[in-house]
């Protein structure tokens, strides 16, 4: 294994961990600035508004995300493998 492989691998992991937690971040981004923004419009400064409905709403879109993340991470692995045994 040369180094050009190594930064592949290291580059294609990147762009795995994005692709399956951007979704979910996405999300906390979206009601984090809902909240904030309601915040702003009725003043009310409750440092709990913040924490419960960004847990509520990323346990749902961790839920339905699921599937598609252990797809993700799965077709990396297996692609991991099959270098791996191409290699010996």
């Amino acid at each position: 294994m040369n180094e050009t492989e190594v930064l592949d691998i290291g580059r294609e992991a990147i762009w795995v961990m994005i692709k399956a937690a951007g979704p979910l971040m996405m999300l906390a981004l979206v009601v984090g600035l809902a909240i904030s923004i309601f915040q702003a419009l009725t003043q009310i400064q409750e440092a709990t508004l913040t924490f419960v409905p960004k847990m509520v709403v990323l346990f749902v879109g961790m839920l339905l995300l699921l599937p598609f993340m252990l797809s993700v991470l799965r077709g990396f692995t297996l692609e991991l493998f099959d270098r791996i045994v191409g290699m010996g």
